[in-house]
């Protein structure tokens, strides 16, 4: 039941700008708008609730589909998250007299994307090249859309409940999520739950704690709680931040209590193998799910969840050398012992008995200290374009930031060494 619906649902390279033709009806009430992060429009018989706009450039196309479907003013926009593709069509939805609701620590959460907003920017396009240059494109045509940084108007700590037309709406806080802002939506008479990204953004799928485009740490203890609130309201209708909406309460429950217990499964393991004191790379390479506790790996990953807990209990020290303490980078040790071994050449060769062999990330470790000494070495080079897509083929396509990453490094090293990808 769980493997299938892990199996028919897409995985991250299903997210994409907003494109629709029409709205989607989930039911006769709610409508559905696909994007970067998908938007929701909620009717009562006093006007509409609206849960997320979507980026900026994707939120005129949002409005255009849900016009018909309108059945009065726009009196709430409830926000789940402060991320930019949760709040970047705020002020195109806007009318006066809505309210726009979120968690009371989203401005806080809005100002971290802002600090590091060309790092992340820099960093995003190596793995959603197509959604940012659908951005660029929409935004050179019509420099007037704005991504809203916006203020919310009435602000959520733990609970909040809203009653539009006849409709009540629970806002629950689950800062477990991706964000400490992290809200869900609950429906208590419909059993329906907008769960927005809280659980994450595949579903069911193992929690992203880390996510390598840069962000900060997310923990286990917090998310676990989180989920648990969730899983307690019981919902019949799981209405999520991407894709089409999962129905059935005992699907449901199922599929969030498998997260639940191959997440804690985890978790334990790492403490455990912190506690008998294994490194940190040794605990990544022995931690694995039983099949028992089978979920998708296709955004979150089970070593990295390891290394986000391990290095959020004990921070970036590890006391395996005392250079961790300051500002040299290893390559840079590295490549003196390539020079000392005899230049590039000699590494590779190593390199390569060892990629023969299936020794595949000794190889990895040995040719990024042949190129950390000579970036434009060919053998090196060559060798490495061999190795990442030896990985690629051995990751089975299913980790979206691991594939986007391999893919990025191929095409990478297939320019500098003049092939054709």
């Amino acid at each position: 039941m769980i493997s299938q619906l892990i199996a028919e649902r897409p995985g991250a390279e299903g997210i994409a700008p907003a494109s629709l033709d029409e709205a989607v009806s989930i039911t006769d009430f709610i409508h559905m708008s696909t994007g970067s992060s998908n938007s929701y429009l909620i009717n009562t018989a006093d006007g509409d609730v609206l849960i997320n706009t979507g980026m900026g450039f994707e939120a005129g196309r949002h409005k255009r589909l849900y016009e018909p479907l309108r059945s009065g003013p726009l009196r709430y926009i409830l926000i789940t998250q402060g991320h930019v593709d949760h709040v970047g069509g705020v002020d195109t939805f806007k009318e006066p007299g809505t309210v726009l609701v979120a968690h009371e620590t989203n401005a806080l959460c809005q100002a971290d994307d802002e600090r590091i907003e060309s790092f992340r920017q820099r960093r995003s396009f190596v793995f959603f090249p197509d959604l940012i240059s659908e951005a660029i494109r929409i935004l050179s045509e019509d420099p007037s859309i704005v991504q809203s940084k916006p203020t919310p108007d009435l602000l959520v700590d733990d609970r909040l409940e809203l009653e539009v037309g006849g409709r009540r709406f629970e806002l629950l806080s689950v800062p477990g999520g991706e964000t400490r802002d992290s809200l869900v939506v609950w429906m208590p008479e419909e059993s329906i739950l907008f769960s927005g990204n809280a659980i994450g953004p595949l579903f069911p799928h193992f929690p992203n704690l880390y996510t390598i485009r840069g962000d900060k740490y997310r923990f286990m203890s917090p998310y676990l709680e989180s989920l648990q609130r969730i899983i307690d309201l019981g919902p019949e209708l799981l209405i999520t931040g991407h894709f089409e909406p999962i129905r059935g309460k005992e699907l449901i429950k199922a599929a969030l209590e498998r997260i639940r217990d191959a997440s804690t499964w985890v978790h334990a393991r790492t403490l455990e193998a912190m506690n008998e004191g294994k490194d940190l790379y040794e605990a990544m390479r022995e931690i694995k799910l039983p099949a028992e506790l089978e979920v998708g790996q296709g955004y979150g990953k089970v070593p990295w969840a390891v290394r986000a807990i391990y290095e959020g209990a004990a921070g970036w020290f590890r006391m395996r050398a005392t250079s961790e303490l300051y500002p040299v980078a290893p390559e840079e040790a590295a490549s003196d012992l390539v020079a000392l071994a005899g230049g590039a050449g000699p590494v590779v060769e190593r390199a390569a008995a060892k990629f023969e062999a299936g020794d595949i990330l000794a190889a990895l470790g040995l040719v990024e200290a042949a190129l950390a000494h000579d970036s434009s070495d060919t053998s090196a080079l060559k060798l490495s374009l061999a190795i990442h897509e030896r990985l690629l083929v051995d990751s089975g396509g299913e980790n979206f930031w691991e594939v986007r990453w391999l893919e990025h490094v191929i095409r990478e090293t297939r320019a500098l060494i003049g092939e054709e990808g």
